[in-house]
């Protein structure tokens, strides 16, 4: 083990100064590597107000607290930001820079690793060292393949993807800032901000619960009718009530896509599968999927799946899911309303 390798986990704070799960995430696991190596580590803050977030990081054990703030840092711009990162990882001379995988830091990770003269690594699911080793863990190939790979070039910037390891969640303490200077020049402003209202709002990455809707919901039901509207009101309101994040099947967003007027609430943001995202909530319930395999390959990092079909021998019924009701999704969604809102 290498004492003399310096370990350094750089986050942007939120608008109140707090940290979001990410941010916490990229802490803990740069505190577990630190433990692994045996050599300290250190917190970066950057954003508009970084005490609050110092106070939540007051009992992590890092050896310093080295922040950058300001107005100028408070909204998500590159030049600014991968200045200030930039400008943290030198005060600390850091070997080993973890930031979260949020859009805002893969932004700037590898312009940060160009100005330090290292490298940088994105979508890592694991970071560890061993005999004085550190290796990343990666998935390749759409998911399929699982790597572990190494490097021996410094620095190096490793973006940790969100929802693969605990968050810190220690107690608070007095945690000491020291105010790094940087100096930088933008052209840009930022004028406000626009962001869908809660009840609109459908994806949810830190929901516990990811509920899923295939293109079943948009074809003829029993009374050979299709329903969109009571589709549209059986998911929006568990939607609303639950909390959980919505997700879509390729061939219902692409129903979207082409204009036809089923589901309006669904994009291709929703998309869950192959092509679309893998999401990593604890839960996850499909209703009217058939639990196709590109369309499994995005549930890899749901813990728990169940699945709502009419048919016993669809997909989600062949290992897929760790329980299926055969049931009509209509009907189970209707009652689970019901008791939600009771």
């Amino acid at each position: 083990m290498d004492p003399s390798m310096s370990v350094l986990v750089i986050v942007h704070t939120e608008s109140d100064g707090a940290l979001a799960t990410p941010a916490l995430e990229a802490v803990n696991a740069a505190r577990a590597l630190a433990q692994q190596l045996a050599t300290p580590f250190h917190v970066g803050l950057v954003g508009a107000v970084v005490e609050p977030a110092a106070a939540a990081l007051g009992t992590c054990g890092a050896a310093s607290f080295r922040a950058v703030a300001g107005d100028a840092f408070a909204q998500a711009r590159y030049a600014t930001d991968v200045a200030a990162a930039a400008g943290i990882a030198t005060a600390v001379g850091a070997d080993l820079v973890i930031v979260p995988g949020t859009s805002r830091a893969l932004r700037t990770a590898g312009g940060l690793a160009q100005r330090l003269g290292g490298v940088a690594d994105t979508h890592v699911v694991g970071v560890a060292a061993s005999a004085g080793v550190v290796s990343i863990t990666r998935w390749f190939y759409r998911q399929r393949i699982e790597g572990t790979m190494s490097r021996t070039a410094r620095p190096w910037v490793i973006a940790l993807e969100t929802g693969t390891t605990p968050a810190w969640a220690g107690a608070p303490g007095a945690g000491g800032v020291e105010a790094v200077a940087v100096s930088v020049e933008t052209r840009s402003a930022v004028t406000g901000v626009r962001a869908p209202s809660t009840g609109e709002q459908t994806v949810r990455p830190d929901a516990d619960l990811l509920l899923v809707a295939g293109a079943g919901w948009t074809k003829k039901q029993a009374d050979g009718q299709v329903h969109a509207e009571a589709a549209q009101s059986a998911i929006l309101g568990f939607l609303r009530a639950s909390k959980a994040s919505l997700g879509g099947s390729k061939s219902l967003v692409d129903q979207s896509g082409e204009g036809q007027a089923v589901l309006p609430f669904m994009t291709h943001l929703n998309q869950v599968g192959q092509t679309g995202s893998s999401p990593r909530h604890r839960k996850g319930l499909a209703t009217c999927c058939h639990g196709e395999e590109p369309h499994v390959i995005g549930w890899r990092f749901v813990t728990e799946r169940r699945a709502v079909n009419l048919n016993a021998n669809c997909g989600w019924a062949q290992g897929k899911a760790d329980v299926v009701y055969v049931a009509d999704a209509f009907a189970v969604m209707k009652k689970v309303n019901e008791l939600l809102g009771a």
